[in-house]
């Protein structure tokens, strides 16, 4: 659970539909924090049944437009207004008194009743948002500021009737518009009151070049080539004729602008307001990533289709050598460029860079067997997840086990052989135990000759910055004595091979 949400269910006997009012609360009010230049302080009350309760600060959030009253975090701290309190009582938003001081700057404090559900004012709060703003700071009144500060006192008769917020939007969150993207104001015939300049310049690169102040906004975005809809079915400002929000995304020769528009329901005055913001280059970034994305994939693919091709050739000139020794070697090789092309399969079907390394596993598991040159087919079976590794460590990483898991079936002559797998964190630990006829009393692996040890001791140790060690494995009751090996490969952290 998110902090909030904790708190909430420690601290309050609210139930399940207003714990999550509140969390729909806090993911949008960073509008009405930006359109008031204040902080906004969501307060619970300690005792419900007590007359002048003191209150529990469960979230924070400060303007992005103006400067914030409060630099110190006061999530988990309880407070004690008057203004919290008759909010809470009298179930009203209080605005009146002088403002306050914190830290010696004068802040004007007000208290805005949240109740449970839409029905106005009647119903017993759950919560009160306390809206702080700090005076130091003095504006000139312009038409934005005046705009920005009607807009927000709308929103709070909203916050306190039940109305706000709204249902959770559809546009992705790094795109969606915030305050000084752009604003438009609306009057309930959808004629643009006010439109500020980030606005205005928003129409302009999609071809707008009038005044938007005083037009109809469904008449300009008719005027527009929009692309990718009839231009009937555009216009957000369905929100001042439907009461609901709208959202809409506006397309001319490339320029792409988004659009948020949140009814007002409150207030003398319906309306909306419609958020602004040009993505343009945002889409031009996410265009170049998906064109990366794709050309990596088409480099594994291609990668993979190459190095299949290669082990076929290594194959068909193991077929013709005379010498069953080299007709061996070059059937190692071909496992191992098999291995390495299997991995590119996996990531050529990705879109990130990892893979889930079990699928991997499982495959080679098999591909080991389909190759024995042994007469016996032992079983393998996996124990453990290895969950899902960068490709930096998934390409060493299958070498290592193919070897590993060749060399249980052909040196060890086992019936069983297990893979055992452990993750902790980025930490990753694998062994590969058999029930085979055991090591030679006399091996040592770091000394061993053998070409498949020293590419897993290479790769484990060199490549993935980890351990390798081949050994007796512990005595078990299934096994005779003497019995078995089991290789045991530890990555302190697959994250770290990355950098």
């Amino acid at each position: 659970m998110t902090a909030l949400a904790d708190l909430l269910a420690g601290s309050t006997g609210l139930d399940g539909a207003g714990r999550q009012r509140l969390q729909a609360l806090v993911t949008e009010w960073g509008l009405l924090a930006d359109l008031s230049f204040a902080d906004l302080l969501l307060c619970v009350p300690v005792d419900a049944e007590a007359e002048d309760p003191s209150f529990l600060v469960v979230a924070q959030v400060r303007p992005a437009t103006g400067p914030t009253v409060h630099p110190t975090d006061l999530f988990g701290t309880t407070l004690r207004r008057d203004s919290l309190s008759t909010a809470w009582r009298e179930r009203r938003i209080v605005r009146e008194g002088e403002p306050e001081y914190e830290d010696g700057v004068p802040v004007r404090v007000e208290a805005i009743p949240i109740p449970p559900r839409a029905g106005g004012f009647a119903a017993q709060p759950i919560a009160v948002l306390a809206r702080d703003t700090n005076l130091v700071a003095t504006r000139w009144p312009s038409p934005l500021e005046v705009t920005y500060l009607r807009s927000a006192n709308d929103l709070a008769l909203m916050v306190a009737d039940g109305s706000f917020p709204f249902p959770p939007t559809d546009i992705a969150a790094l795109e969606a518009p915030r305050v000084g993207d752009g604003i438009l104001r609306l009057d309930e015939t959808g004629l643009v009151s006010y439109a500020s300049p980030n606005a205005v310049s928003s129409y302009r690169r999609l071809g707008h070049n009038g005044n938007l102040t005083g037009e109809r906004l469904r008449d300009v975005h008719l005027g527009l080539p929009l692309e990718g809809s009839f231009p009937e079915r555009r216009g957000v400002d369905a929100a001042t004729r439907q009461r609901l929000p709208q959202e809409d995304e506006l397309e001319v020769d490339g320029v792409v602008v988004v659009l948020r528009a949140i009814p007002l329901l409150s207030g003398a005055e319906h309306g909306a307001l419609v958020l602004v913001r040009d993505v343009t280059e945002l889409r031009r970034r996410e265009a170049q990533l998906l064109s990366k994305d794709a050309t990596i994939r088409e480099i594994h693919h291609r990668v993979k289709n190459n190095l299949q091709t290669v082990a076929a050739l290594l194959r068909l000139q193991s077929r013709r050598m005379k010498q069953t020794e080299a007709s061996e070697a070059l059937q190692e090789s071909v496992r191992r460029v098999t291995s390495i092309a299997l991995v590119h399969e996996i990531l050529s079907q990705s879109l990130e860079e990892t893979v889930a390394f079990d699928a991997i596993a499982d495959q080679l598991g098999k591909m080991t067997l389909e190759v024995a040159t042994t007469g016996g087919r032992p079983s393998i079976r996996r124990i453990g997840s290895f969950g899902t590794l960068p490709g930096q460590v998934a390409t060493p990483l299958s070498l290592v086990l193919s070897e590993l898991l060749q060399n249980a079936v052909e040196h060890g002559a086992a019936e069983h052989i297990r893979l055992y797998v452990r993750r902790e964190g980025d930490a990753l630990e694998m062994r590969v135990v058999d029930d085979g006829k055991g090591l030679p009393a006399d091996f040592d692996p770091e000394r061993s000759d053998r070409l498949g040890l020293q590419i897993v001791r290479s790769l484990a140790i060199g490549e993935m910055r980890g351990t390798f060690a081949l050994h007796q494995p512990e005595p078990d009751p299934s096994t005779a004595p003497g019995q078995g090996a089991e290789a045991v490969v530890r990555v302190p952290s697959v994250e770290i091979i990355r950098q």
